[in-house]
């Protein structure tokens, strides 16, 4: 009798054993928040820019068609404080892919300026995307006709840590004013200094973002805001000190009432990762990313200025994501 019920129980655990190893049980790949059976699914933190940039729509619209094109992989979009926010998530670990300037890139890369002591050596460049001009947007009525004539101004430089913010620290001690002490400084973002600005609570800003930005069009159209640019002998020292810097013109008629073109400086904008992401998830990106600039036109104007052979160009010594350059490989824009 004993025999019998062994025989039995022996039959029944060799029944369930191949019952699992039919279902995938056992060894197969365990998976986080779903997706196909088998199908391991990837969680990629995305932070963006203040929420009335160029950056925070386009990243929303960029992370839905990456989760929708791509099996397994989920990339949870969501706004910050820019750039230098941006890598300092990066290089913590807090996130996997995001948007920086080159000129920062470059600091954090070679731990200069707000990056001394702390130098990131694994953030790489999936993609050289579009120029960002520095935007300085002051009220019609603060006196202001120059970038010099905001000493002693109240002024909103950008958040601290932020793009904009770099930029004032940079670009105003080249005309004279000792940053951040003759300046009264709100350190806000764009955001806030919309509403300082309709409050008359400060004099200008800078906003830092590709064209055209909605915090520029609403400074211009509801708080008696208008550009004024970086003067040639301005713009001349600045490239030569600092090489990521290019010359742009904001074309009259990008945003209400301005009559005039405006000179001024523009710095190269990144999509960025870290060295750690998984290549094949990084090449997956890219290619869905190029394949299907078509699906992002809407979300935003700067799209139109994206072009793919210019996504390997003047990346200020930064090295691509190995998953980036295979694709660019295969595309013709880099040599094996």
């Amino acid at each position: 009798m004993f025999r019998k019920k062994k025989g039995f129980l022996v039959s029944m655990m060799l029944g369930a054993a191949l019952m699992l190893g039919a279902c995938g049980g056992g060894e197969s790949s365990s998976q986080e928040g779903g997706g196909k059976e088998g199908a391991k699914q990837q969680n990629l933190n995305f932070p963006t820019a203040g929420s009335t940039g160029t950056i925070y729509p386009l990243g929303s619209a960029m992370a839905n068609l990456w989760g929708t094109e791509i099996e397994g992989l989920r990339v949870n979009a969501q706004a910050s404080n820019g750039g230098v926010d941006n890598l300092n998530q990066l290089k913590e670990g807090e996130a996997h892919i995001s948007f920086a300037t080159s000129g920062i890139i470059w600091e954090a890369y070679n731990g200069e300026r707000g990056f001394k002591d702390r130098k990131y050596e694994d953030v790489r460049i999936v993609a050289g995307l579009y120029y960002n001009p520095n935007q300085f947007v002051v009220r019609e009525d603060a006196g202001i006709e120059s970038v010099g004539d905001l000493k002693g101004k109240k002024f909103a430089p950008g958040s601290t840590g932020s793009t904009p913010e770099v930029e004032s620290s940079i670009i105003l001690p080249a005309y004279g004013i000792n940053y951040p002490d003759d300046i009264n400084a709100n350190f806000v973002g764009f955001t806030e200094a919309i509403d300082l600005m309709r409050n008359k609570q400060i004099d200008g800003a800078l906003i830092q973002a590709g064209l055209p930005t909605a915090a520029v069009t609403e400074m211009t159209s509801t708080a008696d805001g208008k550009l004024i640019g970086i003067e040639p002998e301005i713009r001349k020292q600045l490239m030569e000190e600092y090489p990521w810097y290019s010359e742009m013109t904001i074309p009259a008629g990008t945003y209400e009432n301005q009559e005039e073109d405006v000179d001024t400086l523009a710095i190269k904008m990144m999509l960025i990762a870290d060295a750690s992401v998984d290549e094949e998830t990084i090449y997956q990106m890219t290619k869905v990313f190029w394949e299907n600039l078509d699906q992002l036109e809407t979300t935003h104007a700067i799209v139109k200025q994206m072009e793919i052979k210019n996504a390997v160009t003047e990346l200020a010594g930064i090295p691509l994501h190995d998953g980036a350059k295979r694709y660019y490989e295969e595309k013709g824009l880099l040599e094996k």
